[in-house]
């Protein structure tokens, strides 16, 4: 019974590893190891908040959810952001994955509010 009650949290739960999982996969295709190009970031960004969308759809769970997509150039100008949410804790959620290589950062943050 108990691993039941696991299975049915799982398909309606915000499962933050596998947010993460999704986000990484979806940088790594879409950006990977290009060099930072000022003209392909709204490709990137788009694609990349397309490619997270898509992806957690396929999960069919219960969520409506909002996908934002940060990039920037690595010249040593700081960045701060921060979000707060007004939610249910036991059901919705939220995963940031702070993603970089030489030449640029990606931030990207999903947010699941349950049905």
């Amino acid at each position: 019974m108990k691993m039941e009650d696991d299975a049915f949290a799982d398909e309606s739960q915000f499962v933050v590893d596998e947010v993460s999982a999704i986000i990484k996969e979806a940088i790594e295709n879409s950006i990977g190891g290009n060099a930072y190009q000022h003209n392909k970031v709204n490709q990137w960004t788009s694609s990349v908040v397309e490619s997270c969308l898509g992806a957690l759809t396929k999960l069919q769970k219960p969520f409506k959810y909002i996908v934002t997509c940060t990039i920037m150039q690595k010249n040593g100008a700081g960045l701060h952001t921060a979000s707060s949410c007004y939610w249910d804790n036991s059901t919705d959620g939220s995963c940031t994955v702070r993603w970089e290589n030489k030449t640029m950062y990606c931030i990207v943050s999903v947010f699941g509010l349950a049905v």
